[in-house]
């Protein structure tokens, strides 16, 4: 089976043995897939020092048509949503634990349900955030991941604002439902102060990358007391004491999709937690993206702006390396 790797600094489609399925896996034949840029560009530049290549992408979408022992045979032929590497990767063929995939409705765009893991790893960051209805919630960078943070925060009946650097993505995130985008610090500075009679917001989730410090003191003074700074991106947890001192403010970090991930006994041995115990597991957070989706109360449509075939997969990662216009690629297979 093809798929995509990082190869010495470079995209290419290499076949890849398929293995044994596994007890509790399914096997899926992939229809799309979503490409997570700062992640996969990441692994890219890394490569550039290893002699072995490293098949990238975690989110993807596409159909059951095998199981393996354990696994309920309810799920062939079922359009499912897969997240999680290795075990989801940009390929052909996918062997997924069914505590990783979400049965996808007829009515969910395929191509919007490729982008499950963003969607449950924006979930799960809320979820840290720990905000409430009614509570306001500054989104900082409005890529995908950010953007769909800011969409199931106006979701969840949440005051949401978002500000970006790029007056594009500021007017794509108004196209998806969230009219209080800004590219401007002092018009968004503007409406917090208007919207929150001065306080400041309950919580700031921070989606971009580079140093931390400048980022994390201006979320600091955005922040009410008590408040919550939430670093989502690649970001240095840098930031001036006495600001954190002065809001009594929490700094937390949000890792990747909820509880499960990179336990190798919920992942690869497919032991799920009890709900009663682990209410959202990164597994129920990639069902509840689907949910969305299914419900219109999120859409990913506005920006996903290029489709390549597997073939063209190299073309797919010049475009985000040139750093044009594109937010959301998914890859397509025939």
């Amino acid at each position: 089976m093809r798929a995509i790797a990082a190869n010495q600094g470079v995209i290419a489609v290499l076949d890849k043995a398929e293995p044994a399925l596994p007890a509790g896996h399914v096997k899926v034949k992939t229809m799309y897939s979503g490409i997570s840029a700062g992640t996969e560009l990441g692994i890219l530049e890394k490569s550039r020092t290893r002699t072995e290549p490293a098949f990238i992408g975690y989110s993807a979408m596409g159909v059951v048509v095998e199981v393996g022992e354990q696994a309920d045979p309810a799920w062939i032929g079922q359009r499912v949503a897969c997240y999680g590497a290795p075990y989801v990767h940009h390929g052909e063929i996918l062997h997924v634990p069914t505590n990783l995939i979400a049965g996808v409705p007829d009515l969910v765009n395929g191509k919007e349900a490729a982008y499950a893991g963003l969607g449950a790893i924006g979930i799960h960051a809320l979820r840290v955030a720990n905000v409430r209805f009614g509570e306001t919630v500054l989104v900082v960078g409005l890529g995908m991941l950010g953007n769909l943070i800011a969409q199931v925060s106006e979701a969840a009946a949440c005051e949401t604002l978002a500000i970006d650097i790029s007056s594009q993505r500021v007017e794509q995130m108004k196209r998806c439902g969230v009219e209080q985008a800004y590219a401007s610090d002092e018009e968004l500075d503007e409406q917090i102060a208007k919207r929150t009679g001065g306080q400041g917001v309950d919580a700031v989730l921070l989606c971009a990358s580079g140093p931390g410090r400048a980022m994390i003191d201006k979320a600091l003074d955005r922040v009410r007391l008590g408040g919550k700074v939430v670093i989502v991106g690649d970001i240095q947890p840098e930031f001036t004491r006495e600001k954190m001192f002065a809001k009594e403010a929490q700094i937390l970090i949000s890792r990747a999709g909820g509880p499960g991930r990179y336990d190798v006994h919920y992942e690869k041995g497919n032991i799920d937690y009890p709900v009663g115990f682990v209410r959202w597991t990164e597994g129920r957070n990639t069902a509840e993206y689907i949910r969305l989706l299914a419900k219109g109360r999120i859409s990913v449509k506005p920006i996903l702006t290029h489709e390549y075939p597997l073939e063209q997969a190299q073309a797919a990662y010049e475009n985000y390396i040139r750093k044009t216009d594109v937010i959301g690629t998914v890859i397509s297979y025939g």
